[in-house]
């Protein structure tokens, strides 16, 4: 099997993998070295996207026949057919154990022999050499040794009510021990490397280790390498965690096998997550002339403000240097080059910050609106490629449209960065980064810190050495391709669409009291956004928050939360906008699997982060059902209630929520960064909602008290809320066409019109919110919402229709249709009215039609 020295997501057809004997076939060596012979350590692939086929059966060619269909157990389909398939695939695994338990006997063999030696005058090696070889070894190989037994009789005595669960979920509880194999791999290779050259007697027997075959097998034995023993325990928690997303595929949810396997998958997906953050990341060394052992430890694509323009840039962090290259334009079918723009030794790097430096560049943010717009564009032409693909001559189409995608999102990957990333070099220039998240940021540094802590030489490349070295980049590179789209295949999950709901509960691990909250970010058109904020929990090591907030998901995987310390000291405060002065305490991250996160209970998960744990609750609400306009059975509370209803009760022009919530964000949440947009507690949001319903006196102190993203969020609820949009259904159509009119005077006319022709309480309400978002955005350079932000908040908010009797029953079949060209529209209705000078009530009842429209 070949050593797998990157972490990748595998994405390929079944005939590319083979599950046989020997888990996954892969196409290289059988010892830990890349194909250049360059060494490697180990990182373990968590993502469980290759789908093994069964070498059982073969089709007349003698070819392996996929058994594994793939779209796993149909709904309500053939239980017996997915119990066969699940056997198939213990089988499989069964098979590949059996070699593996051998490999792992093999690796024991020399050891008795080698410790009976070592007591001797003429000792092979020391014991601490062979404890640090051979370290936890025996103990897995037992673990295997009695998971093979307890499954053997299972698949040999196979009927229906066979369960295996149980042995899985105990395997995956014993992954510690792997842990610790893990962590002392590097060591081990070094000493049995070194008593390779130190001793030609060990060196004969670590070079020609035997294997047994399987029971069934013709081969007797096989040589290998102790270092590629070595290796398969590494290999094999890879393999174990695939297996697992198998059996679930083919195993109905209500057999008792389902939640073990769920579980089992759990611990072995979080066991991968913490190993891939511990593992030493360098991987594959790269030999400079002067015979210099330099690896690649990390890369990406990134932002780089350079001439005061952003450009993409691959940089690659090596174990002494970090290197900046773009890729060289080549002709068709020449081989791909990086072309380096330019290096820093880490012995000369520093973090640079605005307060030792006034040269910086400005950072050229593009207003939110622009973004969003191409957000949208971007969707539509998904949802076109889904078309063309089941047109019978779209093929050609589908092309030309993918080729527009992949422009328009490397577009939005370009200028969605804002946050800065400063580079400087003690003995020359500064550099600019921009990234899409703290995380990334925090990431970047910790690895150049980490490699800073060594004894570093600066090092001066020869144009040669900076030729070899750039070279290199292309074959060494763990990122291939910019996160667009465009870039995956078809068959890859798209991600989620929809609402997801967190509960931030608590955290634990902190050393030292603290001013402390957590930040939540999800993906999104492959960067990722900041969707929600706790509350700073004062003083403390152990924050209770209990915090509900609700994520909007646009193609969303992931699940980030950060996890900061508040820095109220007022001299760091004064940034530029971008910058986050607030120290990351810890940050971790969570694969939003559609399975587990689409039931209809909360799911509770922990991230563990640098020794502090974060507990949190998710769900998830499909965009379907979260955007339903659902009338209150209660007809005497306000949410959900028909806005002339609640203003007749009241005796009012507009209702006692809307007033009460926009005087209290213009009183304290008008300078709040995001207001509008930065999701509120729901928990504070539904505590609100309550005491509106049932008009509680207590209201107004509540509304002092709360949050003010709370207060914020409980508007938008009722607004969206309402049975029927503020701007009605009837006046839908028409809004539509009024929109988009291209004369001015026409359009002024129909937008006019149309206002007035709304019922008194929807105007007067449509009016006293228009004035409110207008008074917010006059404090734009401070908040950070423009007319634009507030639009794409507010306008399918008020416009969305609600669900007709012909559209009832009918599913969004795509994931575009979120952003579709109605959605665009209501944000530019919205849009035309804030942007319009000032509309009065009287004035407009008044004056006298010139044009209209029928309505």
């Amino acid at each position: 099997m070949m050593c797998i020295n990157m972490k990748i997501t595998v994405k390929k057809s079944f005939q590319d993998f083979n599950y046989n004997t020997d888990g996954y076939e892969g196409d290289g060596t059988e010892d830990g070295k890349s194909q250049d012979g360059s060494e490697t350590l180990p990182y373990i692939d968590e993502s469980p996207t290759m789908s093994p086929q069964l070498c059982a059966p073969q089709g007349p060619d003698g070819e392996a026949v996929s058994p594994t269909p793939p779209e796993g157990l149909p709904p309500g389909g053939d239980i017996e057919k997915g119990l066969e398939m699940k056997k198939l695939v213990l089988s499989g695994f069964l098979a590949s154990e059996e070699i593996y338990i051998n490999q792992l006997e093999a690796l024991l063999l020399p050891m008795r022999p080698l410790k009976a030696t070592a007591t001797t005058s003429q000792p092979v090696l020391t014991i601490q050499q062979i404890e640090t070889i051979f370290y936890k070894i025996q103990d897995i190989f037992e673990i295997h040794k009695e998971f093979y037994d307890a499954l053997l009789p299972s698949i040999q005595q196979w009927d229906e009510k066979v369960t295996v669960g149980h042995l899985f979920q105990k395997l995956a509880s014993q992954l510690g021990v792997y842990k610790a194999f893990v962590d002392n791999y590097k060591v081990a290779l070094e000493t049995a490397e070194k008593c390779s050259q130190a001793n030609i007697q060990f060196q004969k027997i670590s070079e020609n280790l035997k294997v047994k075959g399987p029971k069934d097998s013709k081969e007797c034995t096989t040589s290998i390498s102790m270092e590629a023993l070595l290796y398969k325990p590494i290999d094999r928690v890879t393999r174990s965690t695939l297996v697992l997303h198998d059996l679930l595929k083919h195993t109905p949810k209500d057999h008792p096998d389902f939640p073990l396997l769920q579980d089992a998958l759990r611990i072995s997906q979080n066991f991968l997550s913490s190993i891939n953050e511990e593992i030493d990341p360098r991987r594959t060394a790269v030999t400079t002339p002067k015979g210099e052992a330099r690896q690649l430890v990390k890369d990406g694509f990134l932002v780089e403000v350079s001439e005061s323009s952003r450009k993409l840039r691959h940089v690659f962090l090596f174990t002494d240097l970090l290197l900046c290259a773009k890729m060289k334009k080549t002709a068709v079918g020449r081989h791909q080059q990086y072309e380096c723009k330019w290096y820093i030794p880490l012995a000369d790097l520093t973090f640079q910050t605005l307060d030792d430096s006034d040269s910086c560049p400005s950072i050229q943010v593009l207003p939110e609106h622009e973004i969003e717009e191409m957000k949208i564009k971007i969707s539509v032409l998904k949802s076109e490629i889904q078309k063309e693909k089941k047109a019978p001559k779209g093929q050609s189409r589908v092309e030309r449209l993918r080729k527009k995608m992949n422009e328009q999102e490397s577009w939005l990957l370009l200028h969605s960065p804002t946050i800065p990333f400063r580079i400087h070099n003690k003995h020359g220039k500064s550099y600019l980064f921009l990234l899409s998240s703290d995380y990334e940021r925090s990431e970047w540094r910790e690895s150049i810190q980490k490699l800073q802590k060594k004894d570093l030489q600066a090092c001066v490349l020869s144009s040669v050495e900076l030729q070899v070295l750039t070279s290199s980049c292309f074959k060494l590179r763990t990122v291939h391709n910019i996160p667009v789209t465009s870039n995956k295949d078809d068959e890859e999950t798209p991600g989620l669409y929809g609402f997801l709901h967190v509960i931030v509960h608590s955290a634990k691990g902190f050393k030292e009291s603290a001013n402390l909250y957590c930040t939540l970010e999800v993906d999104s058109y492959g960067y990722f956004v900041s969707k929600a904020k706790t509350r700073v929990f004062r003083d403390t090591t152990e924050p209770q928050w209990n915090e509900e907030f609700e994520i909007e998901l646009e193609g969303s995987q992931y699940l980030r939360i950060l996890c900061y310390e508040k820095c109220y000291d007022k001299s760091m405060l004064n940034k530029d906008d971008n910058e986050i002065v607030d120290k990351i305490m810890g940050k971790g991250q969570v694969q939003l699997d559609p399975q587990t996160v689409q039931s209809k209970n909360w799911h509770m998960d922990v991230i563990e982060m640098n020794g502090i744990k974060v507990e949190f609750s998710m769900k998830f609400t499909s965009r379907d059902l979260s955007l339903k306009r659902t009338p209150s059975k209660k007809q005497s509370g306000v949410f959900g209630v028909k806005i002339n209803v609640v203003t007749k009760r009241e005796r009012s022009k507009v209702p006692y929520i809307v007033r009460q919530c926009i005087e209290e964000v213009e009183k304290r949440g008008i300078d709040e960064v995001g207001i509008y947009r930065i999701s509120g507690v729901a928990t504070d949001i539904q505590a609100l909602k309550l005491a509106f319903d049932t008009n509680t006196k207590d209201i107004l102190v509540m509304l002092s008290d709360m949050d003010i993203n709370a207060i914020a969020g409980t508007l938008k609820l009722y607004f969206r809320e309402l049975p029927e949009p503020l701007l009605t259904d009837r006046l839908y159509p028409a809004f539509m066409e009024g929109i988009a009119l291209s004369d001015p005077a026409a359009k002024e006319n129909c937008m006019m019109h149309l206002l007035r022709s709304l019922p008194d309480p929807n105007l007067m309400t449509f009016l006293t919110l228009l004035e409110h978002l207008k008074r917010v955005a006059d404090k734009e350079p401070v908040n950070k919402m423009s007319l634009h932000n507030l639009a794409t908040v507010f306008g399918p908010t008020l416009l969305r229709p609600s669900e007709s009797e012909n559209t009832k029953g009918q599913h969004i079949t795509s994931a575009s249709d979120i952003w579709s060209h109605d959605v665009m529209a209501q944000v530019q209705v919205l849009l035309y009215y804030l942007q319009h000078p000032p509309i009065s009530f009287a004035e407009l009842k008044r004056n006298t039609l010139y044009f209209s429209t029928d309505v």
